[in-house]
């Protein structure tokens, strides 16, 4: 059993929360990042990260998923959590732009921009990493977060060009891998694509994986990440789980004996 880390979970989502943490340390796992992506979401996973001191760190943010429920003083209001809470976050996210045609109708780009932009600027002010959602706007979530001078940022469950993947780790910025690196075309050539010294491994948890077989995700099945990206990278699992979780606790500061 390797010491593991789930660098992305929704906590705030998951039902029977003690068994589900419990089952997450029985296989290895040693701590949980736990994203906000609202006002409530971002509370509940600050009052979680209290219940379970020490396992689950929080991260606060705002999704661009959310963007269309949100007015102006909303917004405000957000924003002003975030900051008001900024020195019991490890890192602010999840935040970040989505391209995908439902959301751009709900939430247009250039909102989308302003707010990742506000975001970003909290995340440069008070040095911590970014973790971004770049559905379909890679380029731009890239660039925006070039643009704001943040230092460390992590690409989550990537699928992007290659051409901002390369980018992307030479800027010295993370990509982080999902259980569905075992079946997802764009996902497993990010994965392979990624330097071992750039990548994370995330569940994304409840997120429903498999093809045959379909599960909804939990902390625990951080594994089935790992086992996935050591058989596409042709790398043994005690390295992969080894560099993935010192990767982890540098990025995000996290007080794990390693």
């Amino acid at each position: 059993m390797y010491k593991l880390i789930d660098t992305h979970a929704h906590l705030d989502e998951l039902e029977n929360l003690d068994l589900v943490l419990e089952q997450a340390k029985e296989n290895g796992i040693s701590a949980i990042v736990a994203v906000g992506s609202a006002y409530q979401s971002d509370v509940k996973i600050l009052e979680i990260s209290q219940l379970y001191c020490s396992f689950v760190y929080p991260a606060l943010g705002l999704h661009p998923w959310q963007l269309a429920s949100l007015g102006a003083s909303q917004f405000d209001d957000n924003l002003q959590f975030i900051e008001q809470n900024i020195a019991t976050a490890v890192a602010i996210g999840e935040i970040g732009l989505d391209y995908d045609k439902r959301v751009v109708k709900a939430a247009s780009k250039e909102l989308q921009k302003d707010v990742l932009r506000h975001l970003l600027d909290l995340a440069k002010k008070y040095a911590k990493p970014a973790i971004i959602h770049s559905r379909y706007a890679w380029r731009d979530s890239f660039q925006l977060v070039q643009d704001a001078g943040v230092d460390k940022a992590v690409f989550h469950w990537f699928t992007g060009f290659s051409s901002v993947l390369r980018d992307i780790t030479t800027a010295g910025y993370f990509v982080s891998a999902t259980p569905a690196t075992e079946y997802h075309e764009e996902h497993r050539r990010a994965v392979k694509e990624t330097p071992l010294n750039r990548l994370l491994l995330e569940t994304d948890c409840p997120v429903t994986y498999g093809r045959e077989v379909k599960y909804k995700s939990k902390p625990a099945d951080v594994v089935k990440s790992l086992k996935a990206v050591a058989q596409l990278k042709e790398i043994d699992e005690a390295a992969i789980a080894e560099m993935t979780t010192r990767n982890a606790i540098n990025l995000f500061a996290l007080d794990v004996a390693f």
